[in-house]
């Protein structure tokens, strides 16, 4: 099983949609209406709003490609492109998510792992995040890797604001 972690562009948005879509209804399903996921889904994967954050010069996306299957992706945003800090000596990781069926095989891990490579090259100060409060898996695996909580926003899931805890990493 070798995983293959690469850059993507605008050609790959319809497999972005679905990996996107995918990965955050097994992760998020279980926790919320029906109606606020769909919502979220069809505002944050639409054609227009994935076109505008794939030809971002300030975001970037990555694949985890298992046998040329995609069971995972990374978006990392920086500048200008953060959602909130907009701190240029920063880069936020906005997303990770992997397919359920790879949990526990440390692809997360590896998505995470090329985005504080990612970080490093560009010489940026810190890493940061948002989590939702009750992702008690996700906020594990940030505090394992030394990420620590320094404030709260609130996240909209449709209609339903969730609090996100905000963490960082200083390198």
């Amino acid at each position: 099983m070798e995983l293959v972690i690469r850059k993507i562009s605008i050609d790959h948005l319809y497999q972005l949609q679905k990996i996107g879509k995918t990965t955050f209804t097994e992760t998020f399903t279980a926790h919320n209406t029906k109606e606020d996921l769909d919502k979220y889904l069809e505002e944050s994967f639409s054609n227009e709003k994935l076109s505008s954050e794939l030809n971002n010069p300030y975001s970037s996306f990555y694949f985890a490609e298992i046998e040329d299957n995609v069971v995972g992706y990374l978006k990392i945003n920086f500048g200008a492109s953060q959602t909130e800090l907009k701190d240029n000596e920063a880069l936020e990781i906005e997303r990770i998510y992997v397919l359920q069926a790879y949990h526990g095989k440390k692809l997360g891990q590896a998505l995470y792992e090329k985005a504080i490579s990612i970080a490093k090259e560009m010489k940026v100060n810190y890493v940061w995040l948002g989590v939702w409060e009750e992702n008690n898996k996700a906020i594990q695996f940030y505090k394992k890797n030394g990420f620590v909580p320094f404030d709260t926003h609130i996240f909209k899931l449709g209609n339903d604001e969730q609090t996100d805890i905000m963490m960082k990493l200083e390198l």
